[in-house]
C-alpha cells in the first residue's frame, strides 16, 4: 500500500512532486532550497585557471614585473668596472646541508666580468662554483687560494 501526502513524510507537497525530489529533500524539506543556493554561488565563484595573457608578468621568469628578480629587469648587470676592485671573502655553511662554500661578494655587478672571474677561479682552484646575484660561490673552503689568485690580479681582498 502506498502512502501519499503528509502520511508519506512529504510534508504538504503531495504525490505529484514526490518523483522530482531527491532523497535528501525527502528527509529534510530545506535541503532543496540549500542545494539551489549552493549551485548559484558556485556559478558566481568563477576564476581563471590558465591564461596565455601576460598581465604584467615578466616573460623570462614569470613573476609580476613589480617584484621581478631576473636579470632582464636589472640595469646594474652592465655596471662599469671601477679602477680599484675590492673583493670580500666569507665562508658559508648554513642552509647547504653541511657543505662549505667560499663566497666572494661586493664585486662589481657586471655579468661579463663575474663570469670571466668565476671561470678563472674555478679553473685555478680545481673546484665547482656559480655566479649568483650578489657575487661568486665556490665549492669548498678555498679562501687562502682565492686570496692569492685575486691579489695576483691586483684586486684588494678583505675577509
Amino acid at each position: 500500500m502506498r502512502r501519499t501526502g503528509a502520511s508519506a513524510g512529504l510534508g504538504e507537497l503531495g504525490p505529484d512532486r514526490a518523483g522530482s525530489l531527491s532523497s535528501a529533500s525527502m528527509i529534510c524539506p530545506q535541503a532543496e532550497a540549500r542545494s539551489h543556493h549552493v549551485s548559484m554561488s558556485a556559478k558566481e565563484n568563477v576564476r581563471t585557471v590558465y591564461s596565455t595573457a601576460t598581465d604584467g608578468k615578466c616573460p623570462v621568469c614569470g613573476w609580476p614585473q613589480r617584484s621581478c628578480m631576473c636579470s632582464s629587469q636589472k640595469g646594474t648587470a652592465t655596471e662599469p668596472l671601477p679602477g680599484r676592485i675590492v673583493a670580500k671573502l666569507r665562508l658559508e655553511k648554513k642552509g647547504r646541508g653541511g657543505k662549505t662554500v667560499t663566497v666572494l661578494y661586493d664585486l662589481p655587478r657586471n655579468d661579463a666580468f663575474l663570469k670571466e672571474l668565476a671561470a678563472r677561479l674555478k679553473r685555478e682552484c680545481g673546484t665547482g662554483g656559480a655566479v649568483t646575484e650578489t657575487g661568486i660561490e665556490l665549492q669548498g673552503e678555498r679562501r687562502d687560494r682565492v686570496r692569492v689568485i685575486l691579489q695576483g690580479l691586483g684586486y684588494t681582498v678583505k675577509g
